[in-house]
């Protein structure tokens, strides 16, 4: 029975094991090899709040992209070799604002100042998507650490993979069910709309479309709707014209998107199909009274949203620049 416990057999098991098992993720990954990562994060999404508050939605609805469709590997911040800045804006996000690259690309050069070729671009971009949210009210939730970077990004990954404006309740479902996700998960996660903001022509024809007899949507509260219709009356000519998802509270992280949304104050279809199933109303009910545990909800959902199917050992790389692969033959 000895030889089961032989150090020369323990070894032979554990280099048997699939690479990804030796490479498991931790809180504390870059501990010895870059002991002032957290705190470079940090003082960058300090800095970069104080004069760009969006940042925290842009990072999170930049994060949620790149964890939906290559699962948190860093593929949605390419910009060479693949297909460029342009394209990846128009299908991923078209109105996601540059703070959230630029807050990733600003911490990767300090740390690559600081430790160089050891922190990848899907890691700064996880611990800054959750720092911004905590300096914007939100909870602080744990992020385990070493990802590696992808090595593909292709735009065509992106259809089928991301939530729609105008998605129904069951395509919502069924998307996130795919990923994983329960649907208390689900309206957990869309709670970070809480500091989230739209361009108006994803909610237009609520507005001016709806139907043949009744322009706008009756089911949108009269006043909201009205001071939508202000902020988005020269969309076509303006395509930049857009509209915080929580008018009250704007910029707070907190439960009164929930609020809103039992108010008729939701501003995408989609955000107002939460209410109307019975399936996720009673959790948009739960939410709405309950703060303390919308933000339990919250941060375990995006513990589990940022470990999924992330890449480990040789099946990424670490960048030295995040909007390109290390060599152009990926």
């Amino acid at each position: 029975m000895a030889f089961f416990h032989s150090p020369a057999l323990l070894l032979l098991l554990f280099l048997s094991l699939p690479f990804s098992v030796q490479s498991q993720l931790s809180l504390h990954y870059y501990q010895k090899t870059c002991p002032d990562f957290a705190q470079i994060v940090h003082d960058t999404v300090a800095r970069k709040h104080a004069t760009s508050p969006v940042t925290a939605a842009a990072s999170m609805r930049l994060f949620f992209s790149d964890c939906l469709v290559g699962g948190c590997d860093g593929s949605v911040l390419v910009s060479s070799n693949v297909f460029n800045h342009a394209e990846r804006d128009a299908e991923l996000n078209r109105d996601l604002p540059g703070d959230a690259f630029d807050v990733v690309t600003r911490a990767k050069i300090t740390l690559e100042l600081s430790c160089p070729g050891i922190v990848s671009c899907s890691d700064v971009l996880a611990q800054a998507t959750r720092d911004l949210i905590a300096a914007a009210g939100g909870p602080s939730y744990k992020v385990e650490l070493g990802r590696k970077d992808s090595l593909v990004s292709k735009v065509s990954d992106v259809e089928g993979n991301i939530p729609k404006p105008n998605q129904s309740i069951d395509e919502l479902i069924k998307l996130y069910a795919a990923k994983g996700f329960t649907i208390q998960e689900m309206v957990a996660l869309y709670g970070g709309r809480t500091i989230g903001f739209s361009n108006c022509r994803e909610f237009s024809d609520r507005l001016f479309n709806f139907g043949k007899n009744t322009p706008t949507d009756p089911e949108i509260n009269s006043k909201y709707a009205e001071a939508l219709k202000k902020s988005c009356a020269d969309y076509e000519k303006n395509p930049a014209s857009s509209a915080y998802s929580d008018p009250v509270t704007p910029g707070k992280f907190d439960n009164v998107y929930y609020q809103n949304l039992l108010r008729g104050m939701g501003l995408l279809a989609s955000d107002h199909a939460l209410v109307k199933d019975p399936r996720t109303r009673k959790f948009v009910e739960m939410y709405a009274g309950n703060q303390a545990l919308f933000f339990k909800d919250f941060g375990e959902a995006m513990e589990k949203m940022s470990v999924r199917e992330v890449k480990t050992g040789g099946k990424g790389e670490v960048r030295t620049r995040c909007d390109a692969f290390n060599s152009i033959n990926h």
